[in-house]
């Protein structure tokens, strides 16, 4: 289970955790594109790490759901707001010592510095922060699969013909340091990857 610490000067940028230097307060971004298996994974990952998982959809406003049902893309206007929301939650749970985990597409690098500043202690280029990410990737025909799979099962928002826009603002650059993980395995085998990337030094 992981513990959940006071924390002191928590409105600075000079906040500090108990035991600062484990993993009490990592924000773990699982990304990738719609049907990459960001739900699955992140909340599987959570429930080994004791922890709480945000699902990103669950914060858009009834016009970014709509605009997407209807075929429509988002643009950048509809993005930031939404993101800056997720920031300031996540932000939240640093401050108070608390590792999350995130479902988020954060498909460019403009959208993943605004979650990189829930971290007080960020410095833009560092990527050395408490926010980190881990991205899910498959091939697209894999991905549409399961894309028009989910269409079938259940009614979401995300239709599969919106898949190619997002693969279209996909972006990475090596610096960020970003972990990458094959998608097509099993969630569990997923998870596995996931806690030895990043959990595994500390022994948590």
């Amino acid at each position: 289970m992981v513990s959940s610490q006071a924390c002191s000067d928590s409105n600075s940028n000079n906040y500090q955790c108990q035991d600062d230097d484990d993993d009490d307060a990592l924000v773990i971004v699982i990304m990738g594109v719609s049907g990459s298996g960001k739900s699955t994974v992140g909340s599987m990952l959570a429930k080994t790490k004791g922890c709480s998982y945000l699902d990103a959809d669950d914060f858009h406003p009834h016009a970014n759901k709509e605009k997407m049902s209807n075929g429509i893309p988002l643009s950048d206007e509809d993005r930031i707001p939404w993101l800056e929301t997720l920031s300031d939650l996540l932000r939240e749970n640093i401050v108070n010592c608390k590792t999350v985990i995130l479902g988020c597409s954060a498909l460019q690098k403009k959208y993943r510095e605004i979650l990189r500043v829930a971290d007080p202690s960020y410095k833009s280029g560092s990527y050395g922060g408490r926010v980190r990410f881990v991205c899910l990737e498959a091939p697209v025909e894999v991905i549409a699969a399961r894309l028009e799979k989910r269409a079938e099962e259940v009614n979401h928002f995300m239709p599969a013909k919106l898949l190619q826009s997002q693969l279209d603002l996909f972006q990475i650059e090596n610096a960020e340091g970003i972990f990458m993980v094959d998608a097509t395995l099993s969630p569990q085998a997923i998870v596995n990857n996931v806690r030895d990337l990043l959990f595994h030094q500390s022994g948590k």
